[in-house]
């Protein structure tokens, strides 16, 4: 029933504009879906599409606690320009607490056992609490973005949290991308232009060089397969 589904999906938004998958998946939806926003360049691209064509679609984000503050100033930007209340999702204090008492503020350079635990502190268990009762998701993720998201779909199932998740991005380039924001005049994190092209939590996100993937900068000490935080990775 659930590749059904997909698979009907997909066939339906096949060929459409972002706005139009935006505003067909939210007539389906309705109060069920939801869009997740980091506030990267393409997610400051979809929320513009979706305060045209579905401003009643609930957004929110995730505040680890760790952001740079050019992060919190564009959420704050981006509230006031658009006319938004983003709703904002932290993680547990208890867990965070117990977690850097035991192992140390900056554990996640010690090993990746210890970065994957932070990660899911800070970032998973939040999102798993935005999500719930949720029927569908979207997501601001590219092909381009990564080796490891090349096979991104229009449409996918949600493993993790046992939903759907539509990617009205999936096949826009860089390109495509910082022209739609200078277009239309989105406000966007200052970083972008510092050499900062995936913008995460602050120790975690360096500036990238010359030739290397716009997430290599996202946990640079790991291998390329492990970048990842567990958002988006399938089970």
């Amino acid at each position: 029933m659930v590749n059904k589904t997909i698979e009907n999906l997909k066939a339906e938004l096949q060929g459409k504009s972002p706005g139009e998958v935006v505003d067909i998946c939210f007539n389906k939806y309705n109060n069920k879906l939801c869009y997740a926003t980091s506030l990267g360049a393409e997610d400051q691209v979809l929320t513009e599409i979706i305060s045209k064509t579905a401003p009643d679609l609930n957004i929110f984000t995730l505040d680890t606690g760790r952001l740079f503050a050019e992060t919190y100033d564009l959420l704050d930007r981006t509230n006031k320009k658009y006319k938004l209340k983003i709703e904002v999702f932290f993680p547990d204090y208890n867990e965070v607490e117990e977690m850097v008492n035991n192992k140390g503020i900056n554990l996640f350079f010690e090993s990746i056992e210890n970065r994957k635990l932070c990660c899911k502190i800070r970032k998973i268990n939040p999102l798993q609490r935005a999500l719930k009762g949720m029927d569908a998701w979207i997501s601001g993720l590219r092909r381009g973005q990564s080796d490891v998201r090349k096979d991104i779909r229009i449409v996918e199932w949600d493993e993790n949290n046992n939903l759907i998740k539509i990617n009205p991005l999936y096949n826009w380039t860089d390109k495509m991308v910082w022209e739609y924001i200078n277009e239309n005049k989105i406000p966007y994190n200052p970083l972008h232009k510092k050499g900062f092209p995936s913008i995460g939590c602050q120790p975690c996100t360096r500036a990238i060089f010359p030739g290397e993937d716009i997430r290599a900068g996202r946990w640079w000490w790991e291998n390329s397969y492990t970048r990842e935080c567990g958002l988006h990775k399938k089970s």
